[in-house]
């Protein structure tokens, strides 16, 4: 996939509640806790469904948390002590 044809929004996410007229509280993931939950509604975009049936979406990009990668880990397969440093395959 190239960056051109791959989503430029994150989401969906629940609207919690209206603080202004241009403003909405959002339910985001616990993991971004440092990202401010309350938006300008410039930022938003309504959900768009694709009308393509089986169309491949793309996951998300990496978070980043203070400047470094973060990935959601579904599975700890092995680990592994080096150089007294634990290492784990995911």
């Amino acid at each position: 996939p190239t960056k051109k044809l791959s989503e430029r929004w994150l989401g969906p996410f629940p609207i919690l509640k209206k603080v202004s007229t241009h403003a909405y509280h959002l339910k985001l993931p616990s993991q971004w806790k440092s990202i401010h939950p309350v938006f300008h509604i410039s930022l938003l975009e309504p959900v768009k469904t694709s009308t393509i049936p089986n169309r491949y979406q793309e996951p998300p990009p990496p978070i980043i948390i203070e400047e470094e990668e973060e990935w959601e880990v579904s599975q700890i397969l092995d680990s592994k002590l080096k150089r007294g440093k634990l290492w784990y395959l995911v």
